[in-house]
């Protein structure tokens, strides 16, 4: 059994990130395995918890993945680990909108059978804070409020007049972080900063909030908390089963990583894998060849548009990527990795395997999505249904010689991205754990 917590708020901006990471990293400083797990689809998060416990990040999405599938995922992320923390998303009882729980925090806590330590903002209340918590504590009775941390606390009067309101609403308070104290890390238009981009300054803010739940937390009632998680009763995913056996010939597919590509699911590397890929990354920033032997290519998400004169710049690779897709050979790119594939990014020549322009866009475009495979491609066979999810701030203009690759069906009807030759390529995230077969087929048309 995996001792296992919960890291969950009110509403977002109440410090969940600061807290679970914090843990994380304070945690493995003291010895433990600890295995870090996000809710929902952010790829920015689990970069943050991979350097603060030397472990890949993961995500726990039922609404990407289905519900029977995150538990077992969960078990694999967490396998011979002695501690699991699970940072929590938005509100702890905001899921998927129009699906009421699916996709919560309180969901993914219930499938878990975990305890959630409660994070609470408490730099504009004294006494209320105890009606706040017995609200989200008496909520739904499923769901085990095992302790509070207290987030922007102002002062050691204000902490006093915190926990007296508290004592008696039965929920322990495990800690107290001052607002003083706060670390603070970038953002931009999508978020925190990604790791890969500030690396030396990450791992100084990684230690800093080690230090800051150290010093304001109750450890050993944290883990004792963990600890008291029953048995899960679960069988860990398994990628191996899920594609159903290795192709012959262990095919090179390359991987884009670095900074400018950091969106990625650590569950779709062990799927091609598993699948007979021999997986290898490399960096568009810096790389002028693809991998030796390159026979297919997965260009993830990111932010090319902040390095997108450098990726222009690199001439020699943009052309070996063109040339790799007009050869006909499979490349899969999502969000990020379209707008490489296009002509241009703001003016700025990229790869032109794909007749459209990308710029950046003042609209953001976020939300799950529902989708239909409407044609055949090295990723899905036409009339494959799946969940995914877009998150940008760019728009493309596409030209012609293009089929789409999906048709939406939330939040309106509507097809969207491209497939040509071997390429598909779209702002679609999806999550390959629930459709394993999707990288079984990629890695079977790299042998073709």
């Amino acid at each position: 059994m995996v001792a296992r917590l919960v890291v969950a708020a009110p509403s977002s901006g109440s410090g969940k990130t600061t807290v679970a990471t914090g843990l994380m990293a304070a945690f493995a400083a003291a010895g433990l395995a600890v295995s870090p797990h996000k809710v929902g689809p952010d790829y920015i998060d689990p970069g943050y918890h991979a350097l603060a416990t030397g472990r890949p990040g993961r995500n726990l999405d039922a609404y990407l993945c289905g519900t029977e599938l995150i538990a077992p995922l969960f078990a694999h992320g967490a396998a011979g680990c002695d501690l699991a923390v699970v940072e929590g998303v938005m509100g702890m009882y905001d899921g998927a909108s129009g699906h009421g729980e699916l996709a919560s925090t309180a969901q993914i806590a219930k499938l878990l059978r975990a305890p959630v330590v409660l994070v609470v903002d408490a730099s504009s209340q004294s006494r209320s804070v105890a009606a706040l918590v017995h609200g989200f504590a008496s909520w739904d009775p499923e769901v085990r409020i095992g302790g509070v941390i207290l987030n922007k606390v102002g002062s050691a009067r204000h902490e006093e007049l915190l926990r007296e309101a508290l004592d008696a609403s039965g929920v322990p308070v495990l800690g107290a972080l001052r607002r003083e104290r706060q670390v603070r890390t970038p953002s931009r238009h999508l978020g925190l900063v990604p790791v890969a981009e500030r690396r030396a300054e990450a791992v100084e803010a990684v230690a800093a909030l080690a230090e800051q739940v150290r010093a304001g937390c109750d450890l050993e009632a944290l883990l004792a908390l963990a600890r008291s998680a029953p048995e899960l009763g679960v069988d860990a995913w398994d990628p191996a089963g899920r594609v159903g056996g290795a192709v012959s010939g262990r095919p090179v597919v390359a991987v884009a990583s670095g900074a400018a590509f950091t969106f990625s699911y650590a569950e779709h590397g062990e799927l091609l894998a598993a699948a007979g890929a021999e997986v290898v990354p490399f960096d568009p920033l810096r790389d002028e060849r693809l991998p030796e032997g390159t026979r297919g290519l997965v260009v993830g998400g990111g932010f090319p548009e902040v390095y997108a004169p450098e990726l222009s710049g690199n001439e020699p690779l943009r052309g070996a990527v063109a040339e790799l897709a007009l050869s006909g050979a499979p490349v899969a790119a999502e969000c990020a990795g379209l707008l490489y594939l296009a002509r241009s990014l703001d003016g700025q020549p990229m790869c032109g395997v794909l007749d459209a322009e990308a710029r950046m866009s003042e609209r953001l475009t976020l939300g799950y999505r529902e989708a239909v495979a409407v044609s055949d491609s090295a990723l899905a066979a036409v009339g494959t249904r799946l969940r995914g999810h877009e998150f940008h701030r760019t728009a493309v203009e596409p030209g012609a010689g293009a089929a789409p690759a999906w048709g939406m069906h939330l939040p309106e009807r509507r097809v969207e991205g491209f497939v040509q030759l071997g390429v598909h390529a779209s702002y679609l995230h999806t999550h390959w754990a629930a459709e394993p077969g999707m990288a079984k087929r990629f890695v079977e048309r790299c042998t073709g």
